[in-house]
């Protein structure tokens, strides 16, 4: 996953982008990138780090302009450690694109070759999102040839982008001179939607929370398949590119990854979560007689709203009992299993008080590799529990997921070939309740009528865009384990796009 933001406006937006970066920080902490276009040229800052860390004023004055882009990166595909593969992407013909991209590619590979031998496109990264943006460049060029680029020939472009790559995709890209251009994957997958302030400035974003909180009023989700392309007037045009959309949304979007204050496609993500604490109560009253429990605590933050409905339903108190340390970045998405182990307890203090002389039951969002529940384990035992119970709002993460979500491989999940009492005694409880995968899609999909289904490859082992192969899986295997630790790199450097500006 990573987090996306455009806009196009009458004023100045590098603030803008930066505000609302902020506000879909929990998308991506690897990297950010802003680039702004005035007239036909653009201007880019990115770097890893956060977005607070990689924008000064220096860096902000050299970003000058009234239409842009941005993303907070959270590496599925590629080096989570190459600053060349941070985004935006960049390429100056046809028109020159700028872009940002949240998703995966499953034939990125296939479409390499491709580029190189038949669309004559050299591909310099192992980025997924350097493939789309030559895809799409290639074919803006085969649709616009000759002739003034129209929105009709940039949706026709985007159609045809739809027919050569595979996985999930929210795109959002600048073309110089002409506007901002959106779309999202045939499935909709990965969320993307849009909204207007009142002087008519537009911005699209992943969540709903980027353009409320800047004070843009929602309009819609972009439809599966659906492009949306606003000129440098202002005005928008929209139309389906794809032949046969279903939406399918990610759930663990709702499971963990997005903001609870988000809607997504129509779903509250609070709501969702309260839902999934009411169907995981009816489970655990089949497991473990309430009387049992002393306590109910949440492990920060994604569990919350499960937690408190759970605690609701079987009658037993809601207690904090882990106090989050805000300045140490979420573990599931730090690059590197060492990185994660070693983080866990800089993140997290228990309260003795909640914990001591208690039966607890511990309520987390999901539990993906079992290091850190493990870990949250055993400090609730240190603190004084008298026993461990643990509760996951999500059903068991048996399967990889190739659309965007780090958990590519099979050895790194805990609930892969074990059974529910083996996940236990390997995490240390004296008891394990997992969220059951129907109930979970039931319940979350009763808040959206008509919708397709979910893309829940992790829990089912469904593939929603049928196209995922073996080799898919290898070659993510493989870069994977290729992965340099961090401690092995140079020294990093900020790069810079024509920015005009002391970096």
């Amino acid at each position: 996953m990573c987090g996306i933001v455009g806009v196009i406006s009458k004023a100045p937006v590098n603030q803008l982008i930066y505000d609302a970066l902020l506000l879909l920080q929990h998308r991506g902490q690897d990297a950010a990138g802003i680039v702004t276009m005035q007239g036909q040229k653009c201007f880019m800052h990115k770097a890893r780090g956060m977005v607070r860390d990689v924008f000064r004023t220096r860096n902000m004055r050299g970003l000058p302009g009234t239409v842009g882009l941005g993303q907070v990166r959270y590496p599925t595909a590629g080096n989570a450690y190459s600053e060349e593969e941070a985004q935006p992407f960049y390429v100056n013909a046809p028109y020159g694109i700028v872009l940002v991209h949240n998703g995966n590619l499953t034939n990125a590979h296939a479409l390499k070759d491709e580029l190189f031998e038949v669309d004559r496109r050299h591909i310099n990264t192992e980025s997924d999102t350097e493939v789309l943006i030559n895809v799409l460049a290639h074919e803006l060029e085969m649709a616009g040839r000759d002739l003034p680029l129209t929105p009709a020939q940039i949706f026709k472009a985007v159609g045809t982008v739809h027919k050569r790559i595979k996985g999930s995709y929210a795109v959002i890209a600048l073309i110089a001179g002409h506007g901002l251009l959106a779309f999202r994957d045939p499935y909709g997958i990965r969320p993307l939607c849009f909204g207007q302030a009142a002087d008519g400035e537009v911005m699209v974003a992943s969540e709903s929370v980027a353009l409320e909180g800047t004070g843009h009023v929602l309009t819609r989700d972009l439809a599966p398949g659906e492009a949306l392309f606003i000129d440098t007037a202002g005005t928008v045009h929209t139309q389906q590119c794809a032949e046969n959309p279903t939406l399918n949304p990610c759930m663990f979007e709702f499971v963990y990854l997005a903001r609870p204050d988000s809607v997504m496609d129509g779903i509250s993500v609070y709501q969702a979560r309260l839902n999934m604490g009411e169907t995981l109560a009816q489970r655990l009253i089949s497991t473990i007689p309430p009387s049992e429990i002393d306590v109910v605590i949440p492990i920060p933050e994604s569990s919350r709203p499960s937690a408190m409905q759970l605690a609701h339903r079987i009658g037993k108190p809601y207690r904090e009992g882990f106090v989050k340390n805000r300045y140490v970045g979420r573990t599931f998405i730090m690059p590197g299993q060492s990185t994660r182990k070693k983080s866990v307890r800089q993140k997290l203090n228990a309260i003795g008080l909640e914990f001591k002389g208690r039966n607890v039951l511990l309520v987390d969002d999901s539990i993906v590799r079992g290091t850190t529940s493990k870990e949250i384990v055993q400090m609730a035992r240190e603190a004084g529990a008298n026993k461990v119970y643990l509760a996951s709002a999500a059903p068991p993460v048996r399967f990889p997921n190739v659309y965007g979500i780090d958990m590519p491989t099979k050895e790194e999940l805990i609930a892969h070939g074990r059974s529910i009492e083996e996940i236990r005694q390997f995490i240390g409880a004296d008891a394990l309740i997992y969220q059951d995968v129907d109930a979970m899609k039931r319940v979350v999909g009763q808040l959206r009528p008509g919708l397709n289904g979910f893309e829940a490859s992790c829990f089912d082992g469904t593939y929603i865009t049928g196209d995922v192969s073996v080799e898919d899986f290898a070659t993510m295997q493989a870069q994977r384990k290729s992965q340099p630790e961090e401690e092995d790199l140079p020294a990093r450097s900020r790069l810079a796009l024509q920015s005009g500006g002391d970096q």
